[in-house]
């Protein structure tokens, strides 16, 4: 014999009804069948008895649609014919009783408890005759007459004793197929409609198969079992296939609606296993709980449960320390009440302890616990109570968990590294739950990191948001969806662009965007953008795992960095503003991202896709110590000097340069070597040197006059210096020496300018907009280290970033 519990959704409609006579006529074995309600039937007769107390007679009209509702699926579901005809004079019977309770309510204007729970019973007595009379050869019981419960603090509570007794009595003999209403009990000495609490269809189910000793239970609803996590803010979310009894009390008691939680009790003590289905998809495995599981392959977390709907109050003072009795006081002025707690955490120093409550209870428990302590806190022994509302409770839940070290470690680093704020915790010895309490804003964002980071999603998630559409940014965003498939199947990755704006327009959505025709989409649904809203939109989305891209040459965009790493968002510069700003700005931004468990990364400041930055740190990380830098930075300048020649003058080469695109839109940037400044003041910091941009000392190879004036003149007045040009070209030659613009640092100084060099220095032969940088160390000092490879281009800097995109990913 097997109980199987349907829920309102099962019972819901036409066609779910008639999937439920499909699965219960199906049971080979004796059936007990429970159900609920029909979908929304318990809520509407909640709401429109309310209406009547409060005089609106508006109610009628919730009531006929309550009829309507009932009359329509008799006629939907049992032929027309004698046996409908007998339905509907038992449906109607009941909803005029119904109708007189409502009209009696609206007359005098008042709603007693009692008078509720008669009301909400019809619910459950209309469905179960409904479906006793579809289901062949089945046989109806009122659950009243067997399910038997008494009056503790203001609720109903189950006599145990009693209603076995019933139970047994009642079953002595079994049907193939019994119908029985849930949720509904009558108290034990008035006879007074009472029920099992909202969920209480669950229990009912429950008690049955464990006093009769059923071979399973089964409930029936709208999902395929427990899932990892609510599906509705993760959509990675996957069905359980196993739980522990334990398992599955812990995510029930915190949030996870599948199971009414006093269920599990009665069966588990009988070793009764519970099989939650999907009546929409009867073929599913769905989820089984039962007593004994193989963890050996099992993840250490099996699912994460929330309450978004978290008072925490805290009894604290040092009249509390050492003490006896404090927490009795606490939890015995709790109970009085029919107070609920959730959480308890205490610290070992005794001196306070927080308890988790719902908010609907959160004043009525500061008022218990400060006229319990009246006396120590008008002697100042204990401080005044106060609730803190609107928080969130979210437990991480796995019997494997025992078995593993570390996890409560990586658990909080992991909400810390992404600016989750843990307000309280508790953790049992049994390590089967930590709950933790956090801010309700956060309560979506700690979902999310929690289910990515313990490998509970199918792939691990990084939230992109690239600003800078143009060259470099472009061709990111095209690496990134060629790239895409075979991160996810070959890594376990997922780069997720949630954000992409341009100089005027950005666009937003946690679903993501189609990278195919981002720059359609940006031009069509793109908002109008400015630095601020580009702020408050990717702070505000406070989503997990994420990374700023900045591709622009923006001052503006890399004056958030700082907000960003503050709200513990990544940050990948393409962009050199900020890295070689003052060293002071420079220095807040590193100490920021270390403290806060993010990275700030800026590889592709220098050398575009060359591992400069990180080859240095690894150095210094090791141990060495920098002694000298050289190096050629500029692949603008390094291509105009390998272009010059006695056909092609100097002002052609800078022509050149632009139309390549390895310049700057001004190639007077380029020309004036500010950007080889900033690139040497980057290294330099990264090699432990103190530098500004003002102590570089600049030898320039273009008169200053040059760089006044529009950029016309520039054009117009350049080709004047190409004879010049010529003539120390032709000397250089002769000489068999090329032209190298060199950065250099060395004992602390710091210097740019324009070399020749010989056919025996290492950057004689440097070809096209190629880099070389040489790196003399402590470790390289007779031998320095060489990096040398393009150092210009959209594709080779927009692979640097990806690189340092990677590396946040550590994959």
């Amino acid at each position: 014999m097997k109980v199987m519990k349907f829920g309102g959704t099962s019972v819901g409609s036409v066609n779910s009804i008639l999937t439920v006579k499909k699965i219960v006529e199906s049971a080979q074995e004796p059936v007990i069948v429970v159900v609920s309600a029909l979908g929304g039937v318990t809520d509407k007769l909640i709401s429109t008895s309310k209406m009547a107390a409060a005089g609106d007679s508006a109610y009628e009209g919730e009531f006929r649609d309550i009829v309507y509702r009932h009359v329509e699926m008799v006629k939907e579901v049992i032929p027309a014919g004698e046996k409908q005809t007998l339905l509907q004079r038992q449906v109607g019977e009941l909803l005029n009783e119904l109708k007189d309770i409502f009209q009696g309510i609206y007359l005098i204007k008042d709603l007693s408890a009692k008078t509720s729970d008669t009301i909400v019973s019809y619910g459950e007595r209309l469905s179960s005759i409904i479906i006793a009379c579809l289901i062949k050869d089945a046989r109806w019981f009122d659950s009243r007459s067997f399910i038997k419960t008494e009056s503790k603090h203001t609720k109903h509570t189950l006599d145990k004793e009693l209603t076995n007794q019933l139970i047994r009595k009642t079953f002595r003999e079994i049907p193939q197929v019994s119908i029985v209403p849930g949720f509904i009990s009558s108290d034990k000495f008035t006879g007074d409609v009472t029920n099992l609490g909202r969920g209480g269809s669950d229990y009912t189910a429950a008690i049955i198969a464990a006093e009769l000793g059923a071979d399973s239970l089964e409930i029936w609803t709208d999902v395929d079992g427990f899932m990892t996590a609510d599906p509705r803010v993760i959509s990675t979310a996957y069905t359980i296939s196993e739980l522990s009894y334990v398992e599955a009390m812990e995510l029930c008691n915190f949030g996870a609606k599948v199971v009414y939680p006093p269920t599990i009790y009665p069966v588990c003590h009988k070793n009764i296993p519970i099989l939650i289905k999907n009546t929409f998809n009867p073929q599913g495995e769905g989820t089984v709980i039962k007593q004994r599981l193989d963890h050996t392959n099992s993840k250490a977390i099996k699912g994460i449960s929330s309450i978004n709907d978290t008072s925490l109050i805290t009894v604290q003072g040092l009249g509390m320390v050492g003490v006896i009795g404090v927490n009795y006081r606490i939890f015995k002025a709790l109970a009085k009440s029919g107070i609920s707690v959730f959480l308890v955490s205490q610290a070992s120093s005794e001196n306070s302890t927080s308890i988790g409550v719902r908010n609907a209870d959160a004043d009525l428990a500061c008022a218990m616990l400060s006229g319990e302590f009246d006396k120590e806190i008008e002697m100042g022994e204990i401080s005044p109570i106060q609730a803190e509302k609107n928080l969130a409770t979210v437990a991480i839940v796995g019997e494997n968990m025992k078995h593993t070290p570390g996890i409560a470690g990586k658990l909080f680093g992991t909400l810390g590294r992404n600016g989750i704020n843990v307000i309280a915790c508790a953790q049992g010895a049994s390590e089967t739950n930590i709950s933790f309490v956090v801010d309700s804003k956060s309560l979506r964002k700690s979902l999310n990191v929690i289910h990515d980071s313990f490998f509970l999603s199918e792939y691990q998630v990084l939230n992109l948001f690239i600003c800078g559409v143009g060259t470099v940014g472009g061709s990111l965003i095209e690496q990134i969806r060629l790239q895409q498939q075979r991160l996810k199947q070959e890594n376990g990755l997922k780069l997720h662009v949630v954000g992409i704006a341009d100089a005027e327009r950005a666009m937003f959505s946690r679903a993501g965007f189609d990278l195919a025709n981002f720059r359609e989409e940006l031009k069509e649904k793109g908002e109008p953008s400015t630095i601020e809203t580009l702020r408050d939109e990717i702070i505000g989305m406070n989503i997990f795992n994420s990374v700023f891209v900045d591709c622009t040459a923006s001052a503006g965009v890399a004056s958030l960095y700082k907000a960003l790493l503050e709200h513990n968002v990544s940050v990948v510069a393409a962009n050199k503003i900020a890295a070689s700003s003052s060293y002071e700005a420079y220095r807040e931004l590193k100490q920021i991202a270390r403290l806060r468990g993010v990275k700030f990364l800026f590889e592709t400041n220098v050398g575009a896709g060359l591992p400069i930055i990180n080859t240095i740190n690894d150095l210094i990380h090791s141990g060495d110590k920098i002694l000298k830098i050289e190096a050629v930075l500029s692949g603008t300048l390094n291509f105009i000097f390998n272009k010059i020649s006695a056909d092609i003058p100097f002002s052609r080469t800078i022509k050149m340069a632009q139309e390549e695109r390895y310049s700057e839109p001004d190639p007077r940037i380029d020309l004036s070597g500010k950007d080889v400044v900033r690139k040497l003041v980057i290294l330099a910091r990264e090699a432990g040197y103190r530098l500004e941009q003002e102590d570089v000392e600049k030898n320039l190879f273009v008169p200053a006059e040059f760089f006044d004036g529009t950029l016309d003149e520039f054009w117009n007045h350049v080709p004047s210096l190409d004879a010049d040009f010529e003539a120390r070209r032709q000397v250089l030659e002769s000489e068999n020496k090329h032209w190298r613009f060199v950065a250099k640092l060395e004992n602390g100084k710091a210097s740019v300018g324009l070399e020749e060099v010989g056919v025996n220095h290492p950057f004689y032969g440097l070809e096209g907009s190629n880099n070389i940088i040489l790196l003399t160390t402590e470790r390289y000092k007779e031998y320095p280290m060489m990096i040398q490879g393009y150092g210009a281009g959209a594709g080779v800097t927009a692979a640097g970033v990806f690189a340092d995109i990677m590396s946040i990913a550590n994959v």
